[in-house]
C-alpha cells in the first residue's frame, strides 16, 4: 500500500541539524532560485502557524464563554431545584 506523504517532510528538509536552517548552518546560499524557494516554504509555514494560532485563540475564547455560562446555570439550578428534575419539584417525586 502507498503511505500518504508526511505533511511535515518539507519542514524536516527545511531545518537542518540542531534546528537551524541549512543555509544558516553552513553559510548563506546565493542562488536566487534557492532563496525564493526558502522564502516560499517559510511563508507557507508562517501561514500554517497563523492558522493554528487563530484556532487556538477561538478555542480559548469558547472556553472563556463556557465558564460564566456554567456558573450561571449552576446558580439557576440552586434557585430552582425543580428545573433539574424535568420541571417537577422533589416533593412531587416522593409521592
Amino acid at each position: 500500500m502507498n503511505q500518504p506523504p508526511d505533511p511535515f517532510e518539507f519542514l524536516k528538509n527545511l531545518w537542518g541539524p540542531m534546528g537551524l536552517p541549512l543555509g544558516g548552518a553552513y553559510g548563506p546560499t546565493l542562488i536566487p532560485d534557492e532563496i525564493e524557494r526558502r522564502i516560499a516554504e517559510l511563508k507557507s509555514v508562517e501561514n500554517w502557524l497563523n492558522m493554528n494560532l487563530n484556532v487556538l485563540r477561538l478555542t480559548i475564547q469558547a472556553w472563556k464563554c463556557r465558564k460564566p455560562a456554567r456558573r450561571d446555570a449552576e446558580r439557576c439550578g440552586r434557585r430552582a431545584p425543580g428545573l433539574r428534575t424535568g420541571g417537577r419539584s422533589r416533593r412531587s417525586l416522593k409521592k
